[in-house]
Formats: C-alpha cells, structure tokens, sequence
C-alpha cells in the first residue's frame, strides 16, 4: 500500500498560459473604462487650424479668448485595482460646444491628436483657476490613474514603469488619442506621468519637482539649455524657442493706508449717548483688512528666443514693461467681521440651558411664609374657581410684593445693566413712556401702530422668515439683546433686560397702557410665537380698556334717572355706544376684577336682571312655534347695531336689524394646535363628533344670542338669511290668486333632524352681546401670556428672537450692498433670503441650518468689507476724472468676482499706475523706516505730472519692484524628431520657480514611424 501510494503524491504541475495575470486584468479594466467613456479613436472636439511653418505663435481658433478660465469644466470618476490596491480613473475635460458641420470630411489621417495641437496654442497660457495639468501642458482634456486612497503612493520606480507601460499598451490597443497620466510619489507632490498616442506620433509627459532651487537654472538662459539638450537637435541652428514668461509679485505690506472701518464707539454705548440710531441697527464691516496680499502677474506672452536676455548677470525683464499684467486678491482668512460677530454670539445663547434666576443668582422667589404661596399659586388662583370670593385674592398686592422681593434679592450694584444704560434701552424700545402723564392717566397712542405697514419688499420680509415687522417691538427687541449680549454683560445682561420686559408688560397689563409698535387686530400668525404673544396682551389691554370705557358711560347714563327709567336710560347708552364703535368690544356692568375668576359671568345691567330672569323660561320654549314668536315679540329690542338693508322679519314684518356681535377671540397659533388637539382626541364616534360640534359653535350660538335680542319675534330662517344666506333658498311659485311670490325655505342641511344649528336656536335667548358671557377671557389670557414670557429662560428667548435678528442682518446686508452696487453679492443675498424663508418657516430649525444661514450673511459681509478696503486703497472716492473712477470701480468689482483680471494698459493704465505706487511705497518702507516721513502720498504720486517712464526714474527703478516670488516659463518649439527625416512634432516645457520650489513639466513628441 505504501509503495502504491508514493506515485500519487507526486503533482504534476501544469503552468496555464492562457489564464489573464494581475497585469492584463488592469489593462483590461483601463481599456473597458476607455470605451465606456467613448474615448477610442480620434479625439473628438474641433481640430485646430494648421499652423504656419516659420511662426510659432499660432492662434487657436477653439481655445479662443481665455476659455479654459471662462468655459465649463467637467469629470467622469470610476474605480479599478491591480490585485488589491485601488485606483481612481478620472476624465477631466473642458465642455465643447456640438459643431453642426460634418467634420469627418475635414479630417486628415495622419493629423495630430488634438492634445498635441494644443501644446502649441498661446491664448490660454497661465490659466488662474483649472486643474494643474491643464496650467502646465495647456490640454482640454486629459485622463488620470491615481492612488484611490489619499494615503496611498506609488513611490518604486518599478512600480511606475509598470503603470506606464499598462497605460501605453492600453492607449495602443483602444486607439485613443486623449492623454493618460498617472500620479506618482506623494499626493501632495503633484507628480505626473503620461501618455499621448496618435497615428505615427507619441507624446511623453515628463516631470521635474525639487525642493531647492538650482541656481543654474534660476533664469531663461539655463532653462533653455535644458530644454535644447532634452529634445536633443542634431543639426544646426536649431529654429528659435517661443517663449512666454510670467513674473509674480506679491505685495504684502498695507501699513501705509488706513483701514476705512471705524469700530463702534463703545464709550458712547455706555456713556448714554446711545439712541434709536445705535439701538435700532446692527453693526457692520471689518475689523480687520479684509484683503490680505494682492498678486500682480506681468506677462510676456510672445517672445521668441535671442531678443531678450535673462541669465544670472542682466536682465531685460522690466515689469514696468511687461506688455501684459493681470492682478488676483487673496483673502484674508476669516476676518473678525461686526456683523457676523453679533450674528454668531447671538446664536451660542440658543445652546445656554440656565435659566433667568440661575443666570442672575439665587431663585426671585425665595422666601418663605404664606405670601410666597401666594405668589406662585397666583396663576392657579386666577384660573381656578376659587372658594372664596375673587376680590380677597388681591392679585395686584401679590404682583406689587413679588417686584419687591426680585429688588430685594438682587441690589442696584450687583445688576448687569447699569441704570443709565436700562433706561435707555426702555426709552427706545417704549417711546411713549415719555407721554405717559405723571397723575398715572392712560398715554397717548403711538403713532407708529396707526401708520399703514409699507408695501415694500424688504419690509414684507418678515412672512417669509416668521419674523416679525421692522418696525414692531419685537424686531427692537431682538435688536437691543443682541447689542447688550455683544457689549453689556453677555447672557446675564440678556437675562436682566428680559426681566424687566416681562415686569413693563405687567405693569400694562394693570394700568390699561397699550404696548407700542404692535399692529391693531389679532395675532399675526406670520411672525414669531413671541410676537403673536405680545399682540395678544395688546389685545387684552384693549379689551379691558373698551370694557372699562363702557362701564363709565352706563355710570354716566344711569345716574342722573330714576329707578323707573333706569331701562331707557341703558338703552340709550347702548346705542351711543354701538355708533361709535360700530361693534361692540367690549362689556358692562361689574368692574373688572369682580369677575375676572368666572367663566359663567354674564355682563348684567343691574337694571335688567330681573327682566332677563323673567324671560329665561320664556325663551326656553322653541323659537320656532307661533307662540313663543308672540312672547317674544313682546321684548324689549336691544343690541341693534343698523338695519340689513331692506330685509323683514318673515312674521311680524319688521325691518331686520344686524346685532351688536361679541368678536371671535384671538388665538396664537400654539393656542391653535392646541385646539386641534383637543378636537383631534375626541374621536370619531358619534357622542365625539357632536361634542366637537357643541365647542366649536359656542361663537354661533352667542351671535344668535344676539339676533334675538336685537330683532325680537325673530325665527331661525331669519337669522339663516342674515347669517348664511346661501342656506336660505328662494324660488318664485303661484298662490291661490294666480299672483307669482317668492317663497323660501331653509336648505336640506339645515333640515336634517338633530341639526346643530337647530339646538342652538332653540338653546339660545335673547340676550343681547354685552349681557353674554365672554367669548374671549381677556383677564385669563393676559395672565397666560404674562407667565409665559416669565418662565422663558435666556435660550428659549434666543431660538424665537433669531428670526428677527436674521432678518434684520439681512436688511443691514441689502443696505450696504445698494452703496456698493456689486453684482455676487445681489446674487447671495437672493440665496439667502430663500434658504432662509425654507428654514425659519417651521419650528425649531435644526442648528446646522441656521449656522449656514448665518455663514452666508458673513461671508456677504466679508466681500462688501473687501471691496471697501481695495476701493480706498485704489483712491476711487478721491479720483478726480469720472471716466478713470468708472474704470477703477469696474476693476475693483472684477477683482471681487473673478480669480483674475487684466490690468487695461499694463503698467501706463489708471489702475496700473496706482498698483505701481502701492509697490514703490512697500519698499521705500522695507528699505528704510526713517524714509517713511518723508514718502510721497499716494495722491500727490498721482498727481505728479511726467511720463510713466520718468516717473519710474524719479522713484528709483531698482526698488519699484521687490524680487518676484514667482517665474514662470513655457518654451515651446515644433522640430522633427528623434531624427532629421521624422515628422515635425510640437515640443514644450513649462518651468516654475518659487522660494522653495522648483518644478519642470516637459511634453516631448517623438515619430514613431520614421525614426
């Protein structure tokens, strides 16, 4: 058995050659994205025209005009691997408009690839924002094989022969005419490699990058010998090099302007020079100069080799002659801006969790004893029926003495507003404090709540962020805690203000003093939570008012007449008052705090209580029947506001007269959803439903009320055709005389059996509106909203103040640009005002949101404090000509809005002739400071009068420029190649020079067929 089995552990091993190694699969995968991406064959795009044989300076009828910066650049990514290590495979290519011309006819077999005609084209030279490749061989479109992972490299010199070679046989098998690269070394390196193949042509892509410098090669002369000796001329002369050159000079030092932007008076903030001009805007600007170094290019785009010199002895490379400059701004990172300081230490209130007595030092209410009790039971008491009667409740003591324990607790020294500074705060956020006379009387009106709301724009802004009006209470407020949060104490200065808010609107509360700068009506549900609260105390305080008012002229019309005219006499009354108001407000007969506990009070005239006890069973009968239309007949009318037109009663023929009316209550929209929740929870069944009904007809069942009382003998189809008269239908028929009349008859829902509106005129007696108990409880609801905004802690304050505060930055925004006039900034102020209304419209918005709104706002400001800070120091405003102030505001809005712009006339222009004097003073500094007293302004260099050139002498051209940070080269030559008899190929290097860098980016064609 053993001897059997030694045959079989022998494996005869068979090598498969068939099978597709790691290698091929990757070239496979780089041939397949190739095809999927339609990059086979000839390039696709407009062929360039055919250059001339002498020139090197062809123009490209394509690339026309700076398109690689202007045009659209687009990518394509996939992903693939060589065994376990991943690759990124990206198309980068530049939009080309659809040709409609056939270009088949026009193509020739052996033409250049598309690329290779492009190393060639000099329109887009220097490009200042595209991708590095394109800056440095000047190609539209191109692939490129990079490491997937950003910590990944391929760093072997194997391992990029290995890449290269897959890259070669793939463009080889595919036909494809689009160059391929692949990135080496480090990421940050930017090393590429590649391949462009076309038929009988090859481009090889080759690259030079080191960290120091070689002095040799630190101008022209040496950069042209590497170039001569890589593309390796056997004969001679060689045709001349084209050459184009860029020198970059950077200037840092703006020491010699002032920066515009004036910070805030602070001394004045505090010292009570402070008015509505501070209280009521926001800060704006920089603090800081917002432009932190500007780069000036100048550019010598067609040169040919022999006319300049450039060696490490002598150069011809003037600056001041450089037929072309081009200046780019860099920004300053992050700089400390006004507005959106504020905008952002507003923001981190909405994350402080303390609430006001933590915030401001032990708890308002700490003492103990029944009066205590008394204090934090005081809403309860109110409303809650209560076992004693309202009036031994004492609610004004229990407010008086709660004030005096929130003084107690905290002394004068210890608040975080000073008193000269809270009371000027108070004075703006309530103007009419001053007109208030001293006997205690009710103030005059503010003027600000009788002016219409202007139909502007930016003023109806406020229903767009459910913010509130600019002109309301609400909008100063967000703005004065926003100011005292930047300047007076923070979050403690935010909780004190607060604190005395909320004890101003008590107290008008309890004197009837209306709240400025709130509109007439109901809650506005447009705006803010807190704007809706604060309009319904308003609303509150008006009612008590009218209802006070009323109280005093019943006293008035009652007091001089006997007992038996008692009834005449508030008759009378009523109807004084009903022309005068139009609709009555509010009620009559007790004073307001015999009642304010009880939901089940009527408003009695005393006068009238036993005629309205006597009628109680009377009216309890149906109003439908003939006989309780009889009794009722017999009352006395009351409430009639006018008669409705020509309209009768059905029966006793009487003019109808439209009632006096109690007004719907006015409800916030928490109030709202709190409703339909209760509603939502009664559910569907039947007892549900007519439950449902029963609540919601309370306001229909006190304005039939009020029919009966004003049209007595009335029926339910009378109120029907007043009320909703599309339920009262009306047909012509024939009577028994053959005459045609209108009959009518109720509709076919108000006949079904059961029907609510049915109970509730049956239910309802004729009382009239200022006897009826209250729809709205202004007493109860004051009290709700009072402790509101009591418990709201600084955070709470913050989310609903936000709106107001973005608002308002977004109107000081708008304000500033219409002064600058600066086309990016009307567009992002567009963005913001949409991104924001999506956002602010619902509760809560997530804080990601709102930090991005006010990222925006901020870097709006940024770009108007930029062009302020390159405006003064071109001098427009000082600029005497207008057509050279129009050039250089054109120019300045450039520079906001393009990485790069092109100085009009070089070194000569407007705006040449200032950047070269902002050089000359930079380094007149640099050189020497005891010079700095003694250097021109920058106004009289632009009044001195002389040729640029002389000018240029007169300062001393040697220190005009400091040494370039940046030189930039790209030699271009078309030579055959690798022999005499090869085919004419284009050849290019580009060279960057910096401090610390020095890179060569060569693109060498060869001819692959005769060489």
């Amino acid at each position: 058995m053993a001897a059997d089995s030694e045959p079989e552990s022998e494996v005869f091993e068979i090598t498969d050659f068939t099978t597709a190694s790691e290698w091929e699969r990757f070239i496979s995968k780089v041939e397949e994205v190739l095809n999927d991406w339609k990059l086979i064959g000839i390039s696709s795009g407009k062929p360039l025209e055919k250059h001339s044989t002498g020139e090197h300076s062809e123009i490209c009828d394509f690339v026309g005009g700076g398109v690689y910066t202007t045009g659209i650049w687009e990518e394509k990514s996939d992903e693939i691997s060589f065994a376990d290590f991943r690759f990124s495979i990206t198309h980068h290519y530049l939009v080309q408009e659809a040709s409609n011309k056939d270009g088949k006819e026009e193509l020739v077999e052996d033409a250049l690839p598309l690329s290779m005609q492009d190393l060639l084209c000099m329109n887009n030279d220097f490009p200042p924002r595209a991708h590095c490749l394109v800056r440095w061989y000047g190609l539209r479109e191109f692939v490129v094989i990079a490491p997937a992972a950003n910590n990944d490299a391929v760093l072997s010199e194997s391992k990029c022969n290995l890449l290269l070679s897959s890259i070669s046989i793939a463009l080889g098998n595919t036909g494809c005419q689009v160059p391929l690269f692949v990135q080496i070394h480090h990421k940050w390196r930017r090393m590429y490699v590649g391949e462009c193949q076309g038929p009988g042509v090859r481009t090889d892509f080759e690259m030079v990058h080191l960290r120091k410098v070689p002095n040799q090669y630190t101008h022209l002369s040496g950069l042209l010998d590497i170039f001569k000796s890589k593309i390796g001329w056997p004969l001679t002369p060689l045709p001349p090099v084209s050459i184009a050159i860029r020198l970059t000079y950077v200037l840092q030092d703006w020491q010699q302007y002032f920066w515009p932007q004036q910070p805030p008076d602070i001394d004045a903030l505090i010292g009570g020079e402070v008015g509505g001009l501070e209280f009521g805007k926001l800060p704006f600007g920089a603090c800081e100069d917002p432009v932190s170094e500007l780069h000036l290019a100048t550019t010598w785009p067609h040169l040919t080799e022999g006319i300049i010199v450039d060696n490490d002895v002598y150069s011809d490379l003037d600056p001041i002659q450089a037929p072309q400059w081009s200046v780019r701004v860099r920004k300053a990172d992050n700089p400390q801006c006004l507005l959106g300081d504020f905008l952002t230490e507003f923001f981190k209130l909405c994350r402080r969790k303390e609430s006001t007595d933590e915030i401001l030092g032990r708890s308002t209410f700490e003492e103990d004893g029944k009066e205590v009790a008394d204090i934090t039971h005081a809403l309860s008491k109110l409303t809650e029926p209560a076992p004693v009667p309202i009036h031994k409740l004492s609610v004004t003591n229990m407010v008086h003495s709660a004030k005096k324990k929130i003084r107690k607790h905290r002394g004068v020294d210890d608040s975080p507003l000073n008193n000269e500074v809270l009371n000027t705060i108070m004075l703006f956020l309530f103007p009419d404090a001053t007109d208030k006379l001293t006997d205690g009387s009710e103030a005059r009106p503010s003027t600000s709540r009788n002016n219409p709301p202007p139909e502007s724009e930016e003023y109806n802004l406020y229903s767009q962020f459910k913010s509130a009006p600019s002109d309301s209470l609400t909008y100063k407020l967000a703005l004065c805690l926003c100011m005292i949060n930047f300047y007076h104490g923070g979050v403690k200065g935010v909780a004190h203000l607060w604190q005395e808010f909320v004890v101003e609107m008590r107290r008008r509360w309890e004197k009837n003093y209306p709240i400025p700068g709130l509109a007439n009506g109901p809650p506005d549900l447009r705006c803010c939570l807190l704007h809706q609260k604060l309009q319904m105390l308003n609303c509150c305080i008006e009612r008590k008012q009218a209802r006070d008012e009323g109280k005093k002229r019943y006293t008035s019309a009652c007091s001089p007449g006997s007992p038996g005219d008692t009834g005449k006499a508030v008759d009378c009354s009523g109807g004084d008052y009903q022309k005068e108001t139009g609709k009555e407000r509010g009620e009559v007969g007790k004073s307001w705090e015999s009642w304010s506990d009880s939901e089940e009070e009527f408003f009695e005239c005393l006068s009238d209580a036993e005629e309205l006890k006597g009628n109680g069973q009377e009216n309890g009968k149906k109003g439908g029947t003939k006989e309780g239309i009889k009794e009722s007949a017999n009352l006395k009318p009351e409430g009639r506001l006018h008669p409705h037109g020509k309209l009768t009663l059905l029966h006793p023929g009487e003019p109808l007269y439209i009632p006096v009316t109690q007004e719907p209550a006015p409800m916030t929209e928490d109030l709202l959803e709190e409703q339909s929740e209760v509603l939502a929870k009664l559910g569907t069944s039947a007892e549900g439903a007519h439950l449902r009904a029963r609540m919601q007809s309370a306001c229909l069942l006190s304005d039939m009320e009020s029919f009966k009382a004003a049209n007595p003998g009335c029926c339910l189809e009378d109120f029907v055709r007043w009320y909703s008269p599309r339920d009262y239908i009306e047909e012509e028929v024939v009577d028994e005389e053959g005459n045609r009349v209108l009959k009518g008859e109720l509709s076919a829902r108000m006949k079904i059996p059961s029907n609510m509106w049915v109970e509730a005129w049956e239910t309802a007696k004729p009382v009239p509106a200022r006897r009826q108990r209250r729809l709205f409880d202004d007493t109860r609801e004051a009290e709700k909203v009072l402790h509101y905004l009591a418990v709201q802690k600084p955070a709470d304050l913050a989310r609903h103040l936000l709106p107001c505060v973005i608002h308002a930055a977004v109107l000081k925004v708008k304000e500033e640009e219409t002064l600058e006039d600066i086309a990016s900034v009307k567009k992002i102020i567009k963005q913001i005002i949409s991104h924001s209304s999506k956002v602010l419209r619902f509760p809560n918005p997530e804080d990601k949101k709102l930090e991005e709104i006010i990222a925006q706002i901020m870097s709006t400001e940024a770009i108007i404090a930029r062009a302020r800070s390159l405006k003064a120091k071109f001098g427009i405003e000082k600029c005497d000509q207008e057509e050279e102030k129009e050039d250089l505001e054109r120019f300045v809005n450039c520079l906001l809005e393009q990485p790069e712009v092109s100085v009009i006339g070089a070194g000569r222009g407007p705006a040449g002739s200032i950047i070269h004097k902002l050089f000359v003073n930079a380094q007149r500094m640099t050189e020497s400071s005891d010079e700095v007293a003694t250097m021109t302004s920058l106004d009289d260099e632009l009044k001195r009068s002389g040729s640029s050139d002389e000018r240029r002498l007169n300062l001393g051209a040697v220190a005009d420029f400091p040494p370039p940070a940046g030189r930039e080269l790209i030699l271009r030559i078309t030579v055959p190649r690798p022999a005499p008899y090869s085919k004419p190929l284009p050849q290019r290097m580009y060279s960057v020079i910096t401090k610390e860098d020095f890179r060569l980016a060569g693109a060498f064609s060869a001819d692959t067929t005769f060489f």
